[in-house]
């Protein structure tokens, strides 16, 4: 019993992927997961009273300074100052495009062909148990031959525009900005460029080669004011100054907000062969159930009955699950509004 314990913790911390499909070109139709390759790495400062307890956000009135509850609050496109049109649930939903778990890769282009500037969000392609080999096969090809790929597929409503690049046989996923959304050199007003002295070129050019390195080192990539503040913080905690904490009634809920995952660890896994279980013959990847006595999976709208029964840390988890923003700010109460809708 003790055993199964164990394992169902394993499972719990084990990270999920927040989207699952297929990437579909030809004949080739390659089942995987996707998790973000990057995260916000600030020190977030949490608003609490004085008695440590956290403190919500809450939405009022500009005129009399009224609280809103939530189905006070509609959505208003801003067409002047005084003027918003409103859109409804039901619109957004109209204008959505269908729904769809295929990555559809559409052409291969020159991976020198795509500027930087237009890559927005980095994401790792992690193959789904019995896909190993043609992820590896389809990693090589695009890596040996340099090509990217363009694809779109739809996440939450959204449909993403991204190039897929292979790299040390790893695929990633980078989702690209639109084209009008990038400034030109004429919108910023760069002014127009005089032409550079040779003698001036030769002297800056001897002045970058005394400081070239032959290789980036990552360790520069480093927050030098997260740092000083992060040690701030652990030299207070250990004196006991100014340490506040939370009531006893709440704290293990806050506890469950945290959960560090190691990425790499799982994608090194899945190229083995090992990690999660495969799901079982016709469920689709995103609906798979938490094995080991876990709570399965429900459907977008669950009744609020049900929700009430459960604790802050299993709605937050749920919460965490469908990517719910601002869900570590929410109540126990606007956790359940939240995931009723």
């Amino acid at each position: 019993m003790a055993e199964d314990d164990e394992q169902n913790g394993e499972e719990a911390l084990r990270p999920r992927p927040f989207w699952s499909g297929t990437i579909a070109f030809g004949l080739v139709s390659l089942p995987v997961s996707l998790f973000p390759a990057n995260r916000k790495r600030g020190v977030s400062l949490r608003m609490v009273d004085r008695q440590g307890m956290p403190l919500a956000r809450r939405y009022c009135c500009e005129k009399d300074n009224e609280l809103l509850e939530r189905e006070d609050i509609v959505r208003g496109y801003e067409v002047d100052k005084q003027s918003w049109v409103v859109i409804k649930d039901e619109e957004l939903e109209a204008l959505a495009p269908e729904k769809s778990r295929e990555i559809d890769l559409r052409r291969f282009v020159n991976l020198a062909e795509i500027d930087p500037i237009y890559f927005e969000r980095g994401y790792f392609l992690v193959p789904e148990e019995g896909s190993t080999k043609a992820y590896r096969l389809l990693a090589r090809a695009m890596e040996e031959e340099r090509r990217a790929g363009i694809a779109t597929f739809v996440m939450r409503g959204k449909e993403y525009l991204v190039a897929i690049i292979a790299e040390r046989g790893i695929l990633r996923a980078e989702t690209l900005r639109f084209h009008d959304e990038i400034r030109t050199p004429e919108y910023v007003g760069l002014p127009e460029l005089a032409e550079a002295a040779a003698d001036s070129v030769r002297q800056m050019q001897k002045a970058m080669q005394a400081r070239f390195a032959k290789r980036f080192d990552r360790k520069e990539l480093v927050d030098p004011q997260t740092e000083r503040l992060e040690a701030l913080v652990t030299r207070k905690f250990k004196a006991g100054k100014d340490v506040l904490h939370a009531p006893e009634e709440i704290a293990e809920e806050l506890a469950a907000e945290s959960n560090v995952i190691d990425l790499m660890q799982v994608l090194k896994e899945r190229m083995q062969g090992k990690g999660a279980p495969a799901a079982p013959e016709g469920e689709p990847p995103a609906s798979r159930r938490r094995r080991g006595g876990g709570q399965a999976h429900r459907t977008p709208e669950e009744p609020a009955r049900e929700l009430e029964k459960l604790s802050r840390a299993e709605l937050y988890a749920r919460a965490q699950e469908r990517d719910i923003p601002g869900r570590s700010r929410m109540s126990k109460e606007e956790l359940i509004e939240a995931l009723r809708h």
